[in-house]
């Protein structure tokens, strides 16, 4: 049994990325991990889907060649493979940059399925051991599946297997029209497919602005997309050359024909090896229960990440980590992990940061909106992109408490609002500030003064 200062199980996002800070800040680190290093979002989730997004986005801009005066660029005979293989090469780099990260005299790397002892000691192999005083548990998450018949039809996918399909499905049905169903819904109705979405609740994307998110599915069926709300999903059947996707709609059955079935109904908390109700780790329905400072209910030990089911988004794992070092480390920061921004890369995207005027009306609190939109937005028409808006939320005494957006890269226009809410700015103050000319940015200073 080796001693060290911090053991960390997991090499995610919060996982190595607090690795990496312990290790320069003088801890002996060990970061045990039972496949690559980066996890879901970097191997499966975050970076590969946004490969695929970026030829979606070209597929999309060749079909408006009319604006040259051409009248057509084929987008047929799309190459899947060799849209799989870009995506593989740009995973690989990634992956081949945190392998060098972790290759610190102060990290030690123990390859397997990590499992506790006891409180303070973890086992990887039969042979391998470590103990430490603090232990962060960041193993994120795993697939959920609806308990129905026929979901394990060869043919019925994970956003993970749907990563390395060689063929477009001609119909592709799409069960969830959360963040990752709706990106996938997306790009596949860009490369061609005939896409379905069956989603359970009244709304797509449920966590976002309602406003946003109905606005969002207006434009996202005008490309074709078919959204069917308040779907509750109960079987799928082999039809021979085609799946039959039922569901229940106003107490009628209904039902949806498809090639490929993408299940996309969240993640859970991956524990299942962790050996936690032996150490005494209190875990509920969403994973380990934390404390606001990470700690789990056994002295020393730490869930970060997905697997605390408080945020499943990678850089709140990394702040998450960031914060949990702090405090082992005895320092104090100003991390503000309430303020949480958060895009779907959709075509076109959205994006929202702060509290919704769901939450503000359900909660008694004074809100006022301001939106603007793109279509008055220079940039956005010359991009040929003027499909958009920006609404602004804030509370009696002006200052801003939430943003929520759709339109071209709302997902970088939405960190100014982050950045000016972690000062706690007020919207008169937002309106002062110079933005440049052309840009998509003015969008939001046209909100501040609407």
């Amino acid at each position: 049994m080796q001693q060290v200062d911090l053991i960390i199980i997991g090499a995610g996002p919060g996982g190595y990325e607090t690795a990496v800070k312990a290790a320069h800040a003088g801890l002996k680190t060990v970061i045990a991990e039972m496949d690559k290093v980066g996890g879901t979002c970097l191997n499966v989730g975050c970076i590969p889907t946004k490969c695929f997004c970026k030829n979606a986005e070209l597929l999309s801009e060749l079909s408006e060649a009319e604006l040259l005066g051409i009248k057509s660029l084929s987008c047929d005979g799309i190459d899947m493979k060799k849209v799989v293989e870009r995506k593989n090469e740009v995973v690989n780099t990634l992956v081949s940059g945190i392998e060098m990260l972790l290759k610190h005299p102060n990290i030690i790397r123990a390859n397997g399925k990590a499992r506790f002892v006891d409180a303070k000691t973890i086992e990887v192999t039969a042979n391998e051991q470590y103990t430490a005083p603090n232990i962060i548990i960041a193993t994120g998450s795993v697939t959920k599946f609806l308990p129905i018949p026929g979901k394990d039809l060869p043919k019925v996918l994970t956003s993970t297997e749907m990563l390395d399909i060689t063929e477009i499905p001609k119909r592709l049905a799409v069960i969830g029209g959360g963040v990752i169903g709706m990106e996938f819904a997306s790009i596949f109705n860009a490369f061609g497919s005939e896409v379905t979405v069956l989603e359970y609740c009244k709304e797509i994307l449920p966590n976002f602005d309602a406003d946003i998110a109905k606005r969002l599915k207006a434009s996202l069926k005008g490309k074709g997309i078919n959204i069917i709300n308040n779907a509750a999903v109960n079987g799928i059947k082999d039809e021979g050359d085609h799946y039959s996707v039922t569901y229940m709609l106003k107490e009628k059955e209904e039902s949806v024909d498809a090639d490929i079935v993408l299940m996309a109904v969240g993640r859970g908390a991956n524990t299942a090896s962790l050996n936690l109700e032996d150490v005494g780790i209190q875990t509920d329905r969403r994973g380990i229960v934390t404390d606001d400072d990470f700690r789990t209910s056994v002295e020393g030990i730490y869930a970060i990440g997905d697997v605390n089911g408080k945020c499943q988004l990678a850089h709140a794992a990394s702040f998450q980590g960031q914060h949990v070092l702090n405090v082992i480390l005895g320092k104090k920061d100003n991390i503000r992990l309430d303020i949480m921004p958060a895009a779907v890369f959709t075509n076109p995207e959205a994006a929202t940061v702060g509290l919704t005027a769901e939450y503000c009306k359900e909660n008694g609190i004074n809100a006022k909106a301001h939106k603007a939109f793109f279509r008055a937005n220079g940039k956005a028409l010359a991009m040929n992109e003027s499909d958009g808006m920006v609404k602004i939320l804030t509370d009696e005494d002006d200052c801003i408490i939430g943003c929520h957006m759709y339109g071209p890269h709302s997902a970088d226009l939405i960190q100014e609002i982050a950045a000016l809410m972690n000062k706690g700015a007020k919207l008169s103050e937002l309106a002062d500030i110079v933005h440049a000319h052309p840009t998509l940015g003015e969008v939001i200073l046209n909100a501040a003064h609407a």
